[in-house]
């Protein structure tokens, strides 16, 4: 007999965390992949060069129907948290979860400092979650209701996760995994998986043929990234599963995985979690990439909890556990203050929401101070997308960058004699036969984040042609 839903609380707590999402959305600033989905945006496709097309084009919805401010660009990222809480309390039903296990999932889930972090500012994973959350719970329909036509839904919703993040990949090869190892292995004999998996490949077609047409520049993203950061990242990967959404929501997730093993209808879902961090942590990605398996273990663990007449202390653990993770997640702090706390180290978002505005005027009041005639033939040149945006967003024409799908939108025209560059290296200033700095940035509040104290330059005399240096300025990061 099906468990009803807890409809009541479980609403109460999305509609609760949209509203807050919302109501302090404004805070810090956009961060700056917000303002590089914004200029993505402007140019629709099918894909870019590191990432599918969802995100943007969600970030086009949103301004078009909300506004272009920050608020209006994360209307959606909100409400994903929200269908993700829905989502998560559905999960923990299909676990054969009352409606204390229900309500504890989905307190546990909307205030995860990821979650939190996801639903506050436009990412990618504000969308992953939800539609990791979505296949996971169509999978458990499967395995648990002998209804194998829920594979199809699962695969309807693995193919459009790939319009997103190309990480469901994850999912399904940790659940290839458990299957094989664990079983149960009749379900790869039957037809439905595999209808499933065709369902999913053929709604994924059109993005797999624009990765084909352009050489898989994802891939050549992925080595970039793990070129990059990889090692950092290898580092950081095991400390970051136990507080990625609390330790609290961590240590329920423990208790998830023994759940979820001892059950052998669903151990291959138990299974597939060490299978994504494993593939995680040899290719150097980020810690997060596996969140929405931890987030089934947490529902497991919940069950567990409520199995064993342990509601009120889990309960009370994730009310401490929440509020953890809302001064983490959330513009909390005053930006004056932020500087001297440790969550600007601890929460790269906060810390990169801050100061655009004060680097755009820096980089104005360059281009303000040159005479009529040359500002005309200027072009500006950014290291990454952030700054790129951040300065579209302040409506400085002429702005350009080599970094990511960026480079894609240039060169600067033969006209552009005169440069403006930031972050720009060496190499790049030696392109001039003058380079004068100009002015430095300085977010006002001594936040060290990545654009802090960046010199700006004011260079001439162009030695070489746009067209022919303009290969050497693409990178990847």
């Amino acid at each position: 007999m099906e468990r009803p839903l807890a409809w009541r609380s479980v609403t109460l707590i999305a509609f609760v965390v949209f509203g807050v999402l919302l109501a302090l959305s404004p805070g810090y600033g956009y961060h700056r992949d917000e303002l590089y989905f914004r200029v993505l945006s402007e140019h629709p496709a099918w894909g870019y060069v590191d990432q599918p097309p969802l995100t943007p084009m969600l970030a086009r919805a949103g301004i078009a129907l909300f506004g272009d401010t920050v608020t209006g660009i994360r209307v959606f990222p909100a409400l994903a948290t929200a269908v993700l809480v829905v989502l998560m309390a559905l999960v923990a039903r299909e676990l054969d979860g009352g409606k204390a296990a229900q309500t504890l999932v989905a307190l546990g889930t909307a205030t995860g400092a990821y979650s939190l972090i996801a639903g506050h500012t436009m990412l990618t994973s504000s969308f992953d979650l939800p539609l990791w959350a979505a296949a996971i719970l169509f999978v458990l329909k499967a395995l648990l209701r002998e209804q194998p036509r829920w594979w199809l839904a699962a695969g309807m919703v693995i193919g459009l996760a790939t319009y997103n993040k190309h990480l469901i990949a994850l999912l399904v090869v940790g659940l290839a995994a458990g299957l094989l190892i664990a079983g149960p292995r009749r379900v790869l004999a039957g037809p439905w998986l595999w209808a499933g998996a065709l369902v999913a490949v053929v709604i994924a077609v059109p993005n797999l043929l624009y990765q084909v047409a352009n050489g898989w520049p994802q891939l050549e993203m992925a080595a970039a990234l793990s070129a990059d950061k990889g090692a950092e990242m290898r580092i950081l990967f095991v400390p970051m599963q136990l507080i990625v959404f609390g330790p609290v929501v961590s240590v329920l997730a423990a208790f998830g995985f023994v759940r979820l093993w001892r059950d052998r209808r669903v151990r291959a879902l138990a299974i597939a979690y060490p299978v994504a961090a494993a593939l995680t942590l040899s290719s150097g990605g980020r810690f997060d990439y596996a969140a929405g398996l931890i987030l089934l273990l947490f529902a497991a663990g919940c069950v567990s909890a409520t199995a064993s007449a342990r509601v009120r202390p889990a309960g009370g653990f994730l009310v401490l556990n929440g509020l953890g993770s809302a001064v983490i997640a959330l513009p909390l702090i005053p930006v004056t203050a932020l500087a001297a706390t440790p969550i600007a180290a601890v929460n790269e978002v906060s810390r990169e929401s801050v100061g655009w505005p004060e680097f755009a005027a820096a980089v104005k009041g360059v281009r303000d101070a040159l005479p009529p005639e040359e500002q005309a033939r200027t072009a500006v040149l950014t290291g990454n997308y952030g700054e790129h945006g951040a300065l579209v967003r302040a409506g400085v024409p002429g702005v350009y960058s080599g970094h990511n799908q960026l480079w894609e939108y240039g060169p600067p025209p033969e006209t552009a004699t005169t440069a403006i560059l930031v972050d720009i290296g060496p190499r790049g200033r030696g392109l001039f036969e003058t380079c004068a700095e100009k002015a430095r940035v300085d977010n006002g509040v001594g936040l060290d984040n990545e654009e802090q104290d960046t010199p700006v330059y004011l260079c001439k005399g162009l030695t070489r042609p746009w067209s022919a240096m303009w290969p050497d300025a693409r990178h990847f990061s």
